[in-house]
């Protein structure tokens, strides 16, 4: 019994240099920019520093990402982002409080070019998050004939778009036989909104948000078009000003 609680000792004493040697190798944030915004309203500018943890000393991926909204002899904040490649907030005022909001986007890294997206505005002193706007319709299927059918609204005739040029990739796929048949009822790749750029819409109206969202056919890099959508935030809801379906180049 003595041997067996001697050998546990051992192996305790073993492992716990490894242990307080991760702890003293805790990795430092890295300060990514600085801006200065007045985003509460109270005249001045607040110092937003966004911050980051890489993954790795290796990587350009931040595990962690969020900011520190500093306020000149008053409260700050701490907002959390997740993890993110090359993130930036630009300042705009997008529900129209006469305060600039922050708009925070950061690339996933994956092949859709998708970004993380958050709204927040600071007006008054209080965090709050501004939901960003969805595209809740939105349809596509490939239909006979190598065509394909898009619906963007539910008011308005399909787009249909003849994808005959990539017959030889259904064909290999099993969607179509060679005379245009189709062989398998097959919805289009549809991908959530990808990127928010904040445009101007008026002198009067200020600014909204344009959308940008991938339709793809059978596999993601099989990019049939884009989605422009243009968005106004009105009575705390975001609505469509214009929807504009952009082909890809066969």
């Amino acid at each position: 019994m003595r041997h067996k609680v001697t050998i546990c000792i051992l192996l305790f004493s073993l492992f716990l240099p490894l242990t307080v040697m991760a702890n003293e190798t805790k990795e430092e944030p890295i300060l990514i920019e600085t801006y200065e915004s007045d985003v509460t309203g109270n005249g001045q500018n607040e110092v937003i520093k966004l911050n980051g943890i890489l993954f790795s000393p290796d990587t350009k991926y931040y595990r962690d990402i969020w900011a520190d909204v500093i306020v000149p002899e008053g409260e700050s904040w701490k907002i959390n982002y997740g993890g993110g490649y090359d993130p930036t907030i630009q300042f705009v005022d997008l529900n129209h409080d006469k305060i600039n909001d922050m708009l925070y986007q950061s690339p996933t890294g994956g092949s859709g070019g998708l970004y993380t997206s958050f709204l927040h505005t600071l007006a008054n002193d209080k965090l709050v998050e501004i939901p960003l706007p969805e595209q809740h319709y939105v349809k596509g299927q490939f239909e006979e004939n190598y065509t394909v059918t898009i619906e963007l609204t539910p008011n308005e005739k399909p787009i249909v778009m003849n994808v005959k040029s990539r017959a030889a990739d259904y064909i290999r796929l099993g969607i179509y036989n060679k005379e245009g048949k189709l062989l398998t009822p097959t919805p289009l790749m549809i991908d959530p909104i990808a990127f928010f750029e904040p445009i101007k819409i008026s002198e009067g109206k200020g600014y909204g948000l344009k959308s940008y969202q991938q339709i793809s056919g059978a596999y993601h890099a099989d990019q049939l078009g884009t989605i422009e959508t243009l968005w106004y935030y009105e009575n705390n809801q975001w609505i469509i000003l214009q929807t504009k379906w952009n082909p890809t180049p066969s």
